[in-house]
């Protein structure tokens, strides 16, 4: 019984979400758009990541739910030049978009 209790939950972990957050602190000039990129490429997950005019970062990431969490923590630490102080999430319906990106 404990089994198909684990397997459901990771089904759950896998269902599908995405994500869109707003990133503020020292996050522009740093590298933390090319962080977040390399971040969501490698945990093979889709979206994107540009730079505001007010200085903070927006980004969708799109993927299985356990990933788009893991990812969302490594965002909230960001690269060591960077200082992140906040990152606020709301939940947007999936796209089916494929691959991440820098975007302008």
């Amino acid at each position: 019984m404990a089994d198909q209790n684990s397997d459901l939950g990771a089904e759950r972990n896998n269902d599908l979400v995405r994500v869109q957050a707003y990133v503020s602190g020292l996050v522009q000039g740093v590298g933390f758009r090319w962080f977040v990129e390399r971040s969501g490429k490698q945990m093979k997950l889709s979206g994107w990541v540009r730079n505001l005019p007010d200085g903070c970062v927006e980004l969708e990431v799109e993927g299985p739910e356990f990933k788009v969490e893991a990812f969302l923590e490594e965002v909230g630490r960001g690269p060591i030049s960077s200082r992140v102080d906040s990152v606020s999430t709301s939940e947007r319906p999936v796209t089916g978009e494929s691959g991440y990106r820098i975007r302008s």
